[in-house]
């Protein structure tokens, strides 16, 4: 954390004026304009997913070649009777194949959509890999509770 922070402090003590010559270590690092993003400097080192994630990340293996937004919310509702927004359904899936577990191509156009198309997702090996350590360290974990005496809670 205290990495970020410095980086933070260097971004916060470099300006940027269009069309002022800066001269400083971090702009003539990692810049030669005055049009940057810092943030694109800063990696995460996040190999963990977030719950809502790891469910969409589950359905799009579990819907195959069908999964897309609306699918993926559909099925939330019929397997968990739980109600999802199509927005944050299809900001996961963004996010998801940012970090490179699902890929996506788009379908053909349909009448019945009004000649939109629609997004297909697929996971990804790495995608896979992860739910598969995923439910791995949770086996682990439920094999130590079952060693809990729980009534003696």
């Amino acid at each position: 954390m205290a990495d970020l922070d410095r980086i933070y402090e260097i971004v916060i003590q470099a300006p940027l004026f269009v069309g002022q010559k800066q001269n400083n270590f971090f702009y003539n690092l990692y810049t030669n304009n005055s049009y940057i993003s810092f943030t694109t400097y800063i990696e995460m080192k996040k190999t963990y997913l977030g719950e809502f994630e790891e469910l969409v990340l589950t359905l799009v293996g579990v819907l195959g070649d069908e999964a897309y937004g609306n699918a993926i919310v559909k099925e939330i509702k019929a397997q968990f009777n739980r109600t999802a927004n199509l927005s944050a359904v299809h900001i996961t899936l963004y996010r998801l194949e940012d970090k490179g577990y699902v890929k996506s191509q788009m379908g053909g156009v349909t009448a019945t959509r009004g000649g939109r198309r629609k997004r297909y997702f697929k996971i990804t090996n790495a995608g896979l890999s992860l739910l598969h350590e995923m439910q791995a360290q949770r086996q682990k974990l439920w094999k130590l509770l079952a060693k809990v005496n729980l009534d003696a809670i």
